[in-house]
């Protein structure tokens, strides 16, 4: 089927249509993240090249990529362990059955045992702000994804910047804490951030997998939920464009032979 993408307006439409339909305590988180995954789902769509690409989304948990993805006509994979605290709720559980009455096949596993996808049947597999979370090495994972996409299929990934120029500013002034306290000392399991990289470690996971035609750039997605910084955030935003290695958020994406 060949691709017309469609505007990010059009998408972030439907996105919007999607989160009045999720429970009330997850409506407002998920329209803040609206212009953020109205963005990767056109990301898929341009690099995919077809309305009706398989995708599968690797610790998506619940947010607004994968049943937008599947309302705009996708095959969608969504494999999450569902794990934190909000997601063990009724409410999460709610948030999940409009996932599913959507399309989206729900797998529930801890994706660090291994994903069991098919080989070479992807279009696309996204993993976006998940593996800084992880404890152990995502490296056979990785490879288990690369192997799950069809010959041409797209890998991306999508992580917090450790040295973004926030960082480079907040940390000789004494204000770079890795992750809040509470969240790490009082909380049963701690599921923050374990291991933030920068450009050259996903130059260094691009060559591990064997990726070809890489491309990384940046984004930078927190200012734009922040009432004082919204109407600075598009240019900010653009003037850092220009160098990834200070932007908030930074993105691999590259191609299987």
């Amino acid at each position: 089927m060949a691709a017309h993408p469609g505007s990010s307006g059009t998408i972030a439409q439907t996105l919007e249509s999607l989160a009045r339909r999720y429970p009330a305590p997850f409506i407002q988180k998920q329209r803040e993240g609206i212009r953020r995954n109205a963005f990767h789902i056109e990301l898929v769509r341009r690099l995919a090249a077809r309305d009706d690409a398989a995708v599968a989304d690797i610790g998506g948990g619940i947010c607004l990529f994968s049943p937008g993805c599947a309302a705009l006509g996708m095959t969608v994979t969504l494999v999450d362990d569902f794990r934190d605290q909000v997601n063990l709720t009724d409410s999460g559980a709610s948030a999940l059955a409009l996932h599913r009455e959507l399309g989206v096949t729900v797998e529930q596993r801890d994706v660090m045992s291994g994903v069991d996808l098919p080989r070479n049947r992807f279009d696309a597999i996204t993993c976006f702000d998940a593996m800084e979370h992880w404890h152990n090495s995502p490296k056979d994972l990785f490879h288990q994804l690369v192997d799950s996409l069809r010959p041409g299929g797209w890998f991306i990934l999508s992580v917090p910047n450790c040295v973004n120029l926030r960082k480079r500013i907040s940390v000789p002034l004494g204000h770079g804490k890795w992750s809040p306290m509470p969240l790490w000392y009082d909380e049963p399991v701690f599921r923050g951030h374990v291991r933030e990289p920068d450009i050259d470690d996903l130059r260094y996971i691009a060559a591990d997998l064997g990726l070809r035609e890489t491309k990384i750039f940046g984004r930078n997605w927190m200012g734009y939920d922040r009432r004082g910084l919204r109407v600075l955030m598009p240019f900010v935003d653009a003037a850092l464009r220009l160098r990834p290695s200070l932007c908030a958020n930074i993105y691999l994406v590259g191609r299987k032979d």
